[in-house]
């Protein structure tokens, strides 16, 4: 008999939310604003009537769990979203007790990365796979661990924050974290822009200028640019390949993972971005841990994190 279950990922813009079966096949899918600024109740009521709204749309009523995923620190033992950085005042909000009291369901809840992983390990591109890592790249740099076919938590559930791996000890560039030095700092979405737009003050002529008309250069409009041939775009991204490139060698070295799978916006890039990250492990890592690992994207996209979430019940 097919197990069916919900996964929901909370975003700072939208809620989505998947009925999924026990294949990683999505039944059925929708979205309900955040509304942050309205207050996490008002949320949360979204969230209660997305719920409600699954279950009459697919008439199906036999739900073996909820799992939601969120941007932040999650006590996953507890059911607690402690902080969401991106999602102003859902602090220390136990939500999957408000949620297993309303619909009488199992709920857990994680982080995004946890879930991404989790989806990717059962269904995505670390199938087959024991040992892996995990890698999102787009605001911010975030991982999950895979070992021997489980998923890495911690004692805090904090494990996998490779985003802030330290490349320079003193006077690096400030992270998002307040330390300084991170690799989230040196490679991320915001990282991209700034770079272009250093190489545009250098008075270099660049197509991601022509591209943005006068607007806000992007990750995404430099990664076209690149794509289509700009030198200085392409610059950008072979620079952004060997910082990842460099922080995952010690990664591969500590851990030996067979397999390193990146997604997440920046990722989408696609060859521009891995080529240099592949070198630069090739270049950096120790030889047998760094010629035994594969480096490809990953496979589930924007549905990693309902299909990850939905898996929570059993993790």
């Amino acid at each position: 008999m097919t197990k069916n279950r919900i996964g929901i990922d909370v975003g700072g813009t939208n809620v989505k939310i998947a009925l999924v079966n026990d294949k990683g096949e999505i039944l059925y899918s929708n979205s309900v604003p955040t509304r942050a600024e309205m207050g996490y109740e008002y949320t949360v009521n979204n969230i209660k009537q997305a719920i409600k709204d699954l279950i009459e749309a697919t008439n199906i009523h036999e739900i073996e769990g909820i799992g939601f995923d969120f941007p932040g620190q999650i006590d996953y033992k507890n059911g607690i979203v402690r902080l969401a950085p991106n999602i102003p005042g859902w602090v220390n909000i136990p939500i999957a007790r408000i949620i297993e009291n309303e619909f009488k369901i199992p709920t857990r809840i994680d982080n995004d990365v946890h879930c991404a992983a989790l989806g990717e390990l059962n269904f995505g591109a670390g199938k087959d796979c024991e040992n892996f890592i995990c890698m999102t790249i787009g605001t911010g740099i975030g991982s999950g661990i895979v070992i021997n076919g489980k998923l890495v938590r911690g004692a805090a559930n904090a494990a996998g924050e490779l985003g802030h791996i330290k490349l320079q000890m003193h006077e690096g560039t400030l992270c998002g974290c307040g330390d300084t030095g991170c690799l989230e700092a040196f490679a991320s979405g915001p990282s991209i822009v700034k770079m272009a737009k250093e190489y545009l003050l250098g008075g270099k002529s660049t197509k991601y200028q022509e591209m943005a008309n006068g607007g806000e250069i992007t990750p995404y409009i430099v990664a076209q640019a690149a794509q289509e041939g700009d030198p200085v775009a392409q610059r950008v991204f072979t620079k952004m390949g060997e910082y990842i490139g460099f922080g995952l060698s010690s990664v591969v070295n500590l851990l030996n993972p067979e397999r390193i799978i990146i997604g997440g916006g920046v990722a989408d890039a696609g060859d521009i971005l891995l080529d240099p990250i592949k070198e630069t492990i090739k270049k950096r890592a120790m030889k047998v841990a760094g010629s035994s690992v594969e480096i490809v994207p990953a496979k589930l996209g924007n549905t990693a994190g309902v299909i990850g979430a939905s898996l929570l019940i059993e993790s």
